[in-house]
């Protein structure tokens, strides 16, 4: 495909990203808008508004100033202003996974670099526009993180895509590079990267699965409570369904926080608050529905949720270890070397702990003033747990021997594909 094709794709796909996500917030509120008023007279406010979500969505703090309001909402001066940045990540991990989407198609067209930097032109002219379209003095954002952190979440996300496919495919570039260097390191260590992302996501998105089945038990389990706060909110249909599409937004960022809680370190809705199986010290909390399933109490029998990281890392190491062990019979000679072994468990339980560090870092922040200022998982606490934990399940299947030495003839049915299951 010509370049300026792969171009013009990439930033169509950039384009509609950014639509899709900014529309997709700017319509419920006009119809909410509607619904309540009757007119659309009011472009100044809801357009800002939707930018600032946008923004917020991919990271952006949004700072909040209600002092010319308060006597009026009844707000007491010192909780007129403060920050808002616990992020309702359902907005930046659609973008995320568009860009994955744009990346992998960019490497099939044979132009990656070409489609990565047009991407990535139109997600700051986006980011530009909206940025200087919607000032307002209630809700502000510092410039450069509102024009910088959207097209830096589209980045990251179609560096990932073509990474990923440009390592098995080719891009006749850098990747290739990369690759060749590493087949370079010999039957033992060459397939080492590709194993250790492998278990490791293996950890990431098994932890971030058992954080969902957690998340959907609670809010089954806690009915009653979720309902009591809707009708203590006094809602009637139009807002309750506005409160239920805002909490659906913080879904990603509630999984994250459940994913935190299975580990272990758990997390605070507010400052000296902790939520984990240990244990769980709640003062007074906002009242929206969604926190009537945050668990209350605590058992010894809540521990043993640490094991189910450990029986993840396990899993990912027993999946990482057969494609080594075939690797090995297919191109190596003797017993399965050690140390690769060793470096691989450590990679994973590194790469797994560094992915849930990340995740509770961009899930945290303030939700509104005083004690909200603190609110989500401590990064370093989680990172370090789930790593330790991944290490112990993923070491065991690394190094434990196997039931019978793999050799040639155990994998002689492969089809030529299999035969290099890595690359």
């Amino acid at each position: 495909m010509k370049p300026i094709t792969v171009a013009a794709l990439a930033a169509l796909d950039a384009m509609v990203a950014a639509v899709v996500g900014l529309v997709g917030i700017l319509a419920p509120l006009t119809l909410v808008w509607l619904a309540l008023f009757g007119d659309v007279a009011v472009w100044d406010a809801l357009w800002p508004t939707s930018v600032r979500v946008w923004q917020l969505g991919h990271l952006v703090p949004v700072h909040i100033d209600l002092a010319s309001f308060a006597r009026d909402l009844g707000i007491a001066d010192t909780g007129a202003t403060f920050w808002l940045s616990v992020a309702p990540l359902l907005f930046g991990m659609f973008t995320l996974l568009f860009a994955v989407r744009s990346g992998r198609r960019a490497v099939r067209a044979a132009n990656p670099w070409i489609g990565l930097l047009a991407a990535i032109l139109v997600m700051v002219g986006v980011s530009v526009a909206a940025q200087l379209s919607s000032a307002n003095p209630v809700a502000t954002v510092h410039t450069w993180q509102g024009i910088a952190f959207p097209p830096l979440i589209y980045l990251v996300g179609m560096l990932g895509g073509i990474i990923h496919d440009a390592w098995n495919e080719g891009d006749n570039g850098p990747i290739d590079d990369v690759h060749d260097y590493v087949d370079g390191w010999g039957p033992a260590w060459r397939e080492i990267p590709a194993l250790v992302l492998r278990g490791s996501a293996v950890v990431v998105v098994g932890l971030v699965g058992a954080a969902g089945v957690l998340f959907a038990v609670l809010v089954a389990a806690s009915g009653d409570d979720i309902i009591a706060l809707y009708e203590a909110a006094q809602a009637d249909a139009i807002g309750a369904s506005v409160i239920t599409l805002a909490q659906l937004a913080f879904v990603p960022t509630l999984l994250v926080w459940m994913g935190s809680w299975i580990a272990g370190p758990g997390f605070a809705i507010g400052t000296g608050t902790a939520i984990s199986p240990s244990g769980t010290s709640l003062g007074v909390v906002p009242g929206i529905p969604i926190f009537g399933m945050l668990p209350e109490g605590s058992s010894t029998w809540m521990l043993l949720f640490a094991l189910v990281p450990i029986a993840l890392g396990a899993f990912g190491g027993w999946i990482v270890r057969r494609s080594y062990a075939k690797d090995w019979a297919i191109e190596g000679a003797g017993a399965e070397p050690v140390g690769p072994r060793v470096v691989i468990a450590v990679g994973v339980a590194a790469c797994a702990g560094a992915a849930w560090a990340i995740l509770a870092e961009i899930a945290n922040g303030s939700l509104g003033p005083g004690r909200l200022v603190d609110v989500g998982a401590s990064p370093l606490a989680v990172g370090i747990t789930v790593g330790l934990e991944a290490l112990v399940g993923a070491a065991i299947l690394m190094l434990a021997p196997l039931p019978k030495p793999v050799t040639e003839d155990d994998w002689a049915s492969l089809t030529d594909d299999d035969e290099r299951p890595l690359e």
